[in-house]
């Protein structure tokens, strides 16, 4: 890698950028060749931040400048790179070598030129820069994905009006992008301030892409090979968690939403007219959306079973529901004296209908207790006191008994136990309560 240095060090920083992506490519690929998975040292990194990330290798050194117009051209020299090798593995880690965080100053300008590359992308629809980000983002820590989904957010949401259509596009183009950038918005925009409310457009984007294809948001998990656990602080597998946080608290969040400026001491007509009529356009798009979890969560049964994880992985994990329902109480707790019932009321419906719907589907894992200790401190709810209160009906296919949840008899991955059969537990009696409808436990409810 020196002599390589040495002869980049002559050149100019556009011609040195090109040349050290064609030396890389021809390294890798020889890699590729003797090891399925080549390890990336310090030698390539190194070479890649100095000279297309401008990061001197020299301590004290000034790092280099590239201008607007020397910057676009790297750009273009990059998406043409990953356009013209037709080898995906090439492709791959290469863009991991560029981009993969390594937790030193050239993080910065890495994640910046890496949001600029994406967006062009987008624009250009690059799809192999596309599927290479859909892969960085599965394997990269929660705190860089959020960056990125912000960064071509701002782009396509907010600096030009009517962008947005440019990023709906991709929807055809990159399926497995689009399931990764909606679990990334996802995990930004959580809905616990005012500024963390997805923009309109995003969330109509969001909702117009699953609801015309619901396992758009599965892709990933279809489509991975599932360890026993799960890596802590990267994104999940599938959006599920982080969209039903979207319909659950959006009634609450939006009743919250601090109210618009005042003009003379009083809200103007056009202004409150415009944001009444964009709350409404938004509470249409959150029931659309509550309607297409619910029914992705009732197609999981037959794909957890068809990977024999029925019962033993929970997609929505039970410690991710603990902060979204003491977040729902302080909301309710804060809300009140405003006279949020009508809202406080939606809120609880959709927790309810989605906590007894991936119950029944495999993709929650809790008992009833965990349940009522979770709930119990919320407001009243008759939707989900019958929730917490009656057993799931399982599906005909399964082995496990009327009236419990999958995993009081499958163990969980990971816990190494062998699943227990129904006969080994003659002691533990069925539910006398009523009994629920496999899948469609209730009736799906768009109410106000």
């Amino acid at each position: 890698m020196s002599d390589i240095r040495h002869s980049l060090l002559r050149r100019d920083a556009l011609s040195a950028a090109k040349e050290v992506l064609y030396h890389l490519d021809i390294y890798f690929s020889s890699q590729l060749q003797s090891a399925p998975l080549p390890i990336v040292d310090k030698g390539p990194v190194e070479l890649l931040e100095e000279f297309v990330f401008q990061v001197p290798k020299e301590r004290g050194a000034q790092p280099k400048r590239l201008n607007s117009l020397q910057e676009l051209q790297l750009l273009e020299i990059m998406c043409n790179y990953f356009q013209e090798q037709t080898k995906d593995s090439v492709r791959q880690i290469i863009f991991s070598s560029l981009f993969s965080p390594q937790g030193n100053k050239a993080d910065d300008s890495r994640m910046n030129l890496l949001g600029k590359l994406v967006s062009m992308a987008v624009a250009v629809c690059r799809i192999p820069v596309l599927e290479c980000a859909a892969s960085w983002l599965q394997r990269t820590p929660v705190v860089y994905c959020v960056r990125l989904a912000r960064a071509l957010v701002d782009d396509y949401c907010c600096l030009v009006p009517g962008s947005v259509q440019t990023l709906k596009q991709i929807f055809s183009a990159s399926p497995r992008f689009c399931c990764q950038f909606i679990t990334s918005v996802t995990a930004l925009y959580d809905l616990s301030s005012d500024d963390l409310i997805p923009p309109l457009d995003l969330l109509e984007m969001i909702v117009n892409w699953i609801f015309e294809d619901p396992r758009l948001i599965l892709i990933t998990f279809l489509n991975t090979p599932i360890a026993a656990n799960l890596p802590i602080g990267f994104l999940e597998l599938t959006p599920l968690t982080g969209l039903i946080r979207w319909c659950v608290k959006a009634p609450l969040a939006y009743k919250r939403r601090k109210k618009p400026p005042l003009s003379n001491g009083h809200v103007t007509s056009k202004v409150s007219q415009d944001s009444g009529e964009a709350d409404r356009d938004s509470h249409l798009l959150y029931s659309k959306l509550h309607l297409s979890v619910l029914q992705v969560l009732m197609m999981l049964q037959v794909h957890l079973t068809e990977k024999n994880l029925y019962g033993r992985l929970g997609l929505i994990l039970f410690d991710h529901m603990v902060p979204l329902v003491e977040e729902i109480n302080r909301l309710a707790d804060e809300l009140n004296p405003l006279n949020a019932s009508q809202e406080i009321e939606l809120s609880l419906d959709r927790l309810a209908q989605a906590l007894q719907v991936a119950m029944a589907s495999g993709a929650l894992l809790c008992t009833r207790d965990d349940l009522r200790t979770l709930c119990s401190r919320l407001p009243h709810n008759n939707l989900l006191q019958l929730v917490i209160s009656g057993p799931v009906q399982q599906s005909p296919h399964t082995a496990l008994p009327h009236g419990f949840y999958p995993h009081i008899h499958t163990p969980p991955l990971g816990y190494g136990a062998v699943p227990a059969h129904p006969a080994a537990h003659p002691a533990l009696p069925t539910h006398p309560g009523h009994t629920f409808i496999s899948g469609v436990a209730f009736p799906f409810r768009p109410i106000r």
